[in-house]
């Protein structure tokens, strides 16, 4: 007989040893009996929801709550840091007014005892750290494959993660030494498109695309037009001289896109071309008399005023003369 059933046994026998062993030869005890077994049953039953229940929390099937300041970003982090603050105070206001519906998904820390790491719902964990709420998450035993696949899948559900994103998510995936198998099953596309993520988010330097952001309506095309352009020579300096102009801050990732990729793209070959040597007529002594300025379809005879006003007009007048001498001399050019 268990420890259990005699303490259960002696509850409801309420005398001494002898009474409860007169009792056990009364027919009345086989009622008693059933009682107690339907009772072990109870008990046995409370304790295997206890354990499946601890099973199932130890599976992450059930969420715990966990205080933010514990968890940490995801080491393979997909998503660029919050730009739009609007998203963020509303999401606060959702979860202030209605509570956090969707528990966010973490696993322990592979280093330090007692913390986590997030595989996906940073914007969830953010919110309820800045209410100094407690984390409602499901607590999973992943290794780094099964973490990026995991934040992958459920972010790309949403579809909420721009094209550069994704990019930059990729290009870190396979840099960590993740296979392009993998890398295609977190962000559930084909092989094809993961070598046009990979190779945009090599093209374009990590400064800039961390300078430009997320940019939500700036699609691949424009991407890829951005990281051909930017082979040219100087393309990369005249995209780094916008980031720093003072208005660049201001625009919102899309406009700071398109100011980056019209910088890249600017010609400076267009530039008017410097201005041919000028002739200078000279006195004997060297003093500068006038200076002749060929551009376009003009040539201009420039004296100075103050001082040869007097001196322009005498040559005014002695222009049909000298003209008419020239042309006895040389046929005057055609056009």
């Amino acid at each position: 007989m268990s420890k259990r059933t005699q303490s259960i046994r002696s509850m409801f026998a309420g005398g001494n040893d002898q009474v409860a062993s007169d009792e056990a030869r009364q027919p009345v005890q086989r009622v008693a009996s059933g009682a107690v077994r339907s009772l072990k049953d109870t008990f046995s039953e409370v304790e295997r929801d206890y354990e499946e229940l601890k099973q199932q929390v130890a599976n992450g099937a059930v969420p715990v709550d966990l205080d933010p300041e514990l968890v940490d970003p995801s080491p393979f982090a997909d998503r660029f840091a919050d730009q739009d603050i609007a998203a963020v105070e509303a999401l606060k206001a959702s979860i202030k007014d209605h509570g956090q519906e969707i528990p966010i998904l973490v696993r322990p820390h592979p280093t330090e005892i007692g913390r986590y790491q997030v595989s996906y719902g940073h914007r969830r964990l953010r919110a309820t750290a800045e209410l100094g709420m407690r984390v409602k998450a499901y607590v999973r035993e992943l290794d780094d494959d099964r973490l990026v696949v995991a934040q992958g899948i459920e972010n790309s559900a949403r579809e909420d993660l721009t094209f550069i994103e994704r990019a930059a998510f990729a290009l870190k995936l396979e840099d960590g030494g993740f296979q392009r198998s993998l890398i295609q099953t977190a962000l559930s596309v084909d092989r094809h498109e993961v070598q046009k993520l990979v190779s945009v988010a090599r093209a374009v330097p990590r400064w800039l695309i961390e300078s430009i952001g997320r940019a939500p309506k700036i699609g691949r095309p424009r991407w890829q037009e951005l990281a051909d352009v930017l082979k040219a020579a100087d393309a990369e300096k005249k995209a780094r001289k916008a980031t720093e102009d003072k208005s660049f801050p201001h625009k919102d990732s899309d406009e700071r896109f398109l100011a980056v990729l019209r910088a890249s793209k600017r010609d400076d070959a267009k530039a008017p071309p410097a201005s041919p040597p000028r002739l200078i007529a000279r006195s004997a002594d060297g003093l500068q008399i006038a200076a002749l300025a060929v551009g376009g379809k003009h040539c201009k005879i420039e004296m100075n005023r103050d001082r040869d006003e007097a001196f322009a007009k005498f040559v005014m007048e002695q222009l049909p003369t000298l003209y008419a001498d020239f042309s006895k001399a040389k046929p005057p050019s055609k056009g």
